[in-house]
């Protein structure tokens, strides 16, 4: 009896283990400059993404052809990025008098926000194993 509850665990442990993959997001930013770099926020909650601390940050050099950015090893649930393209290499999204970006932005999914940032209900999407979004900056 203890052995085929043994090799039933066995069995049953590859299962569980593709079951649990990690996940992995990737932006693949568009940029009309070839210069700077890309700097990117990842949220896991509504909470944060309004005003706490990311899960993780990155940030890619911009070439030719944009920049990419890819987050592995993240549990399966719901993310939101924000992003701006850091063109003068100071390492902050610059803004004018009035507080508006002078420097492009995104968000996850090219949401759109309303007289300001796009909320987590447009910028939030569902990680499941890969996940690649093309981020349009503006």
């Amino acid at each position: 009896m203890k052995t085929l509850i043994a090799a039933a665990l066995l069995l049953a442990a590859p299962t569980a283990a593709v079951a649990q993959d990690p996940g992995k997001i990737t932006f693949e930013f568009e940029t009309a400059r070839a210069e700077g770099a890309v700097m990117v926020a990842l949220f896991d909650s509504a909470e944060a993404y309004g005003g706490g601390a990311p899960v993780a940050t990155k940030q890619a050099p911009v070439g030719a052809h944009g920049a990419v950015v890819t987050f592995e090893n993240l549990p399966a649930g719901d993310y939101a990025m924000r992003s701006f393209h850091d063109v003068n290499g100071d390492g902050e999204m610059n803004v004018n008098p009035f507080g508006m970006p002078t420097e492009p932005y995104a968000f996850s999914n090219n949401a759109v926000g309303n007289m300001g940032p796009a909320g987590w209900d447009r910028a939030a999407f569902r990680v499941e194993g890969a996940v690649t979004q093309a981020i349009e900056l503006k």
